[in-house]
């Protein structure tokens, strides 16, 4: 059997043009719900999302966007946060979650929900 160039090259044109084969996603914490979502200084809160382990986030934050208030985890699952909003909160003030993962290159990664902080 003969094998022509001129098939070859359209060939090997489409083969390199193809995208490369996706190896393992990052695996990136997220969280979808807080429950309760507002409440006083102390208030036990869950949070509820997919990769929350020990094995990926390393810490959780509230945030304003410019001040960051680490929260103490008292339970961690795959799936759960569980903590309480710290006397260092601000009465009135609407905070994001925020997660520090680990790894390599730990990342902040702010999450789409917010917790307020009520008198």
């Amino acid at each position: 059997m003969r094998f022509s160039i001129a098939l070859f090259i359209p060939l090997l044109l489409a083969a390199l043009a193809a995208p490369a084969p996706l190896t393992a996603q990052e695996t990136i914490p997220r969280c979808t719900t807080v429950e309760p979502m507002s409440g006083k200084v102390g208030t036990d809160i869950v949070v509820t999302g997919e990769n929350l382990g020990k094995a990926l986030v390393a810490e959780l934050y509230l945030t304003d966007g410019k001040n960051d208030i680490k929260l103490v985890l008292s339970e961690q699952t795959d799936t759960t946060l569980k903590t309480k909003i710290p006397a260092s909160a601000k009465v009135g003030e609407r905070y994001k979650l925020m997660i520090l993962t680990k790894g390599k290159e730990p990342k902040l990664i702010e999450q789409p929900v917010r917790f307020e902080v009520e008198e």
